[in-house]
Order: C-alpha cells, then sequence, then structure tokens
C-alpha cells in the first residue's frame, strides 16, 4: 500500500469510528431504523480499514521458503474480507433492521428527527471532506484520463478502491437515511424509515459484490494491464540479440509488484557469455520500462 492510500485508509478509519458512535447516539434516541442502518455502515466501515491496514503490514514480510514470492497478496486477500464484513455487518443487519421497523412501525417523534438530521449532517462534513474528498483526488489522479470503469477494473490498489466505493456508498447512504427520516416525519409513518435502512442495505450489497469481484480477481492471480504488458514486450524487443518472443506471463503480486516470466527467442550464434548478457540485458530493460515488474523470469531459446 503506498503512503497516499495509507494516509486515506487513516482519514477514513478517524471519521468512520467518530461518525458510528454519533449515530448510534442519534439511533437511540430517534428509534430511527435508518439511523441504526448507517450506524451499522460505519462500524462494518471502521472494521474496515483495519482490515485493510492489517494486510498492509503482512504484504510487507519478506519473502522465505514458504513464500517465495512474498506475501504481497495478502492485502488482498484482507481487501476480500472487507466486501464480506460489509456485507455481513453492514448490509444484512441493515436490511434486517429495515424489515422489522416495516413490519412493526413505531413513533418518531420531531425531537429525534432532529438531532438525528443534525448528526446526518455532521456525517456529511467529516465523509466529504475527511474522506471521501481526498480519495476522490487520488482516484482522478490514478484515472490519467481513463475512463472510471477502466480505471476500476485496471486498479490493482485495494486500499484506494475500497476507500473510494465505500465513501461514496457512505455519502449515497446518507441521503437515502435523511430522506427516510424527512418522509416518516411528514407522512407520520414509520414505514418510511424502515424502507430507507432496506435501501442502504442493498446499496451495502451492491458494493460488497462489486468488491468482491475486484479483490477474487487478484487472488486468483490477475495480470498486470494492458499497458504495462505492451510495454514489458516492446523492451524485450529493443534488445538487438532478441529475435522474437514466444510468450510472455505476467501475475500481479502485488499493488506495486509484477511478476514477469517470458519465452525469449535470441539469435542463433550467440556464446554462453553473450547469451547471458542478453538476457540480463532484456531484465534491465524490463525493469527500467515497467519499475514494477520486481520478479523477472527469463526463459532464452535460439532462433
Amino acid at each position: 500500500m503506498a503512503s497516499e492510500s495509507r494516509r486515506l485508509v487513516i482519514l477514513a478509519l478517524i471519521a468512520n469510528g467518530t461518525i458510528a458512535v454519533t449515530k448510534f447516539v442519534a439511533a437511540g434516541i430517534s428509534g430511527s431504523s435508518a439511523m441504526l442502518a448507517e450506524g451499522f455502515h460505519s462500524v462494518a466501515d471502521t472494521g474496515n480499514q483495519l482490515f485493510l491496514l492489517r494486510g498492509d503490514v503482512a504484504s510487507r514480510y519478506d519473502p522465505d521458503v514458504k513464500h517465495p514470492f512474498g506475501r504481497g497478496k495478502e492485502i488482498y486477500f484482507w481487501a476480500f474480507m472487507v466486501a464480506v464484513f460489509l456485507f455481513v455487518g453492514g448490509s444484512v443487519l441493515s436490511i434486517v433492521s429495515g424489515v422489522d421497523k416495516i413490519r412493526h412501525p413505531g413513533d418518531h417523534g420531531e425531537i429525534g428527527l432532529t438531532f438525528s438530521l443534525i448528526v446526518l449532517g455532521i456525517a456529511g462534513v467529516f465523509e466529504i471532506f475527511i474522506a471521501f474528498r481526498p480519495a476522490l483526488k487520488q482516484f482522478n489522479q490514478m484515472r490519467a484520463g481513463r475512463s472510471v470503469l477502466r480505471t476500476i477494473r485496471e486498479g490493482k490498489d485495494p486500499a484506494l478502491l475500497v476507500v473510494v466505493f465505500e465513501d461514496s456508498a457512505a455519502v449515497v447512504g446518507l441521503v437515502i437515511a435523511a430522506a427516510g427520516l424527512i418522509l416518516t416525519d411528514v407522512t407520520g409513518n414509520a414505514v418510511w424509515d424502515g424502507i430507507a435502512s432496506v435501501l442502504i442495505g442493498l446499496l451495502l450489497a451492491v458494493v460488497a459484490w462489486f468488491l468482491a469481484v475486484e479483490m477474487k480477481a487478484m487472488l486468483v492471480g490477475e495480470a498486470a494491464t494492458r499497458e504495462e504488458r505492451a510495454l514489458i514486450m516492446a523492451a524485450i524487443l529493443s534488445i538487438d540479440e532478441v529475435n522474437h518472443v514466444d510468450r510472455v506471463l505476467t501475475m500481479q503480486l502485488a499493488p506495486h509488484e509484477i511478476l514477469v516470466n517470458a519465452d525469449v527467442v535470441f539469435d542463433d550464434g550467440l556464446s554462453g557469455d553473450e547469451l547471458e548478457d542478453a538476457v540480463a540485458a532484456v531484465e534491465s530493460s524490463i525493469v527500467d520500462a515497467v519499475p514494477v515488474a520486481t520478479r523477472v523470469f527469463i526463459e532464452p531459446g535460439n532462433a
């Protein structure tokens, strides 16, 4: 995890921990299921930041006999656990709470409404300016002119993706919760509060599913991006002694670590020392073109 991504995770941890406490207090005073769902949401987000920090620490362990390529993929495992926790600790609890409120609506006092809206407003300030805005700024830098969907698909930093998606869901969830509270107060029917809670739960389920799909791809061995693969191929072919390339295999080991294995055919007539120098030149050229290629293996052959 890059230092900037780690900073975003820590900021989100502080913001979500603080917000969770205030939301539960507001839920206790108002009896609002939507506010309770938002409390579950913030608790899930807080736990998720801890998962990401744990993954960051574990992914930095040095390679050993059991893990010759290091443990960089641990950060993807813990990011996958984020999706699980977000679904179980946020989505399911919110939906259950909302359904119970729909089945058994109760009174929703004006004092509770006022206090809840104030809490939501404060939470919105924390979410937008402390967590979401810095994450969105870094995400836009990573886009570099690409579409949002393509950037997400090719993104290899789980911390940034998790923070962006969680905070986006948090901002939308606040709007849903506020709408549910206001509709309940205007109509005098607490069913709207339960509906808001269910909608928040469904929102979290969608985010959890999307994160799970993205992290699963990294865990099972996703390749480097198209740009990186093209740069690796060009770097290999830039060496004069290279005749052609049979195959290039890549795998993302961590956000900033790529495994490269290439079957490279060299010109005939090279001596043993010349072939060794040519292989070293190919490896150096790949690392120069793609610095995150930390594990490079060249399988030489003759034309």
